[in-house]
């Protein structure tokens, strides 16, 4: 497999790590950057641009990135909390007042980023042409009863979060969710990100798929723990119908799903986009402009939710609206957050190091929030660091 792009002297265990993906745990089609103080020392591409076809990666192939997604909605969020537009501690029914329904009156903004909203579910499923109607989201997430008391416990809300962030920000700013972020996140940071692709941009989309993992993975568990096993098993559990708020599934490679805003899960972006999204969050870059203060990079990773996950069943770690780094999610260091996309797809900021990092693929796995080649990629990266 030829792999193409830089890499920055000291950085070359990227590389390698990058091409080992290809050869030992399948990889399909995919890219990796790194930024370091706001200054891009990796960008690799290779492999073929759909996951089924014979057409070459290029430089700003983008793709689906899933859950990735949650960490530019919650970006929005603060940003409008950094300007004073928005109060973390106000009952979200303070913007929304239809949320105040079926007990969720005193659920804080907060409680919404930092997955304590108690409605990672919905008693009734939407379709996925209901899903691309924000309006429809919003009610039904409106209208939903909590699955606990709101702000008690936390639980990862895969779908939902869609419609709660989403429309908590244009209740705000009376914009949709994908206009604004185009306007105030992706272009201010000069970062290659849609919420809602335009058309002219869609042949520069990859096609997403399953792809199954090779029999050998050098020794890594592929294997899920019992529990959780169970979990995903079980149509009644929190974990599979919180994954089914859209049934069925929709098709992620539809125009008209890409075309959509939800804010949970259809984000398209390249690596570099992703990797400069983040880089924008911690500081300044090249060309671009630092969003988040240094008083909201605290305010992002400063842990909210810990513990056993309602959803995921396994134990996990939130600051507002991010992963944190820990043994379900693992980023660079103790000081990381980010998000990862279902299957595949991981992004994050190491404010400590100044790393920020963006991985895409369009071969998507069993895994939820660890997959083996974003793994591989994340210890390169520490490597090189030393």
């Amino acid at each position: 497999m030829d792999v193409n792009g830089t890499v920055a002297e000291g950085f070359e265990p990227v590389e390698e790590a990058f091409a080992a993906n290809f050869a030992l745990l399948g990889e399909r089609g995919a890219a990796v950057a790194v930024y370091r103080d706001g200054h891009r020392v990796v960008d690799l591409w290779a492999g073929t641009a759909d996951v089924g076809g014979t057409a070459p990666w290029q430089p700003g192939t983008a793709q689906i990135v899933r859950s990735a997604t949650k960490g530019v909605a919650a970006a929005a969020l603060l940003l409008l909390h950094q300007r004073g537009e928005l109060d973390l501690d106000a009952p979200v029914g303070t913007y929304w007042p239809e949320y105040k329904a079926a007990g969720k009156e005193r659920t804080r903004v907060r409680d919404l980023l930092a997955h304590r909203a108690g409605v990672p579910v919905l008693d009734r499923p939407l379709t996925p042409d209901e899903a691309l109607d924000p309006d429809l989201g919003a009610a039904a997430v409106a209208a939903q009863a909590p699955m606990w008391e709101p702000g008690t416990d936390h639980g990862y809300h895969a779908q939902t979060y869609s419609w709660l962030t989403g429309e908590l920000l244009r209740r705000v700013t009376g914009r949709p969710a994908g206009e604004w972020i185009a306007d105030e996140i992706a272009g201010p940071a000069g970062a290659d990100l849609w919420l809602g692709l335009p058309p002219a941009l869609h042949a520069r989309v990859g096609r997403v798929g399953p792809v199954d993992a090779p029999q050998a993975t050098g020794g890594l568990r592929t294997r899920p723990k019992r529990a959780v096993a169970e979990a995903y098993a079980d149509p009644d559990s929190l974990t599979r119908r919180a994954f089914a708020a859209i049934t069925p599934l929709p098709d992620e490679n539809d125009p008209a799903y890409r075309a959509a805003s939800l804010p949970a899960s259809n984000g398209i972006a390249t690596a570099d986009g992703l990797a400069r999204f983040y880089a924008s969050l911690i500081g300044e870059v090249d060309g671009g402009t630092r969003l988040f203060t240094p008083e909201t990079v605290d305010l992002a990773r400063a842990e909210r939710s810990a513990g056993p996950d309602r959803v995921l069943v396994v134990g996990t770690r939130f600051g507002l609206g991010y992963m944190l780094h820990g043994a379900a999610s693992p980023l660079l260091s103790p000081g990381s957050f980010g998000h990862p996309g279902r299957g595949g797809a991981l992004a994050f900021a190491d404010p400590e190091s100044g790393i920020a990092f963006g991985y895409v693929t369009n071969g998507f796995r069993q895994s939820v929030t660890a997959d083996p080649r974003a793994q591989a990629l994340v210890r390169a990266v520490r490597a090189a660091l030393g």
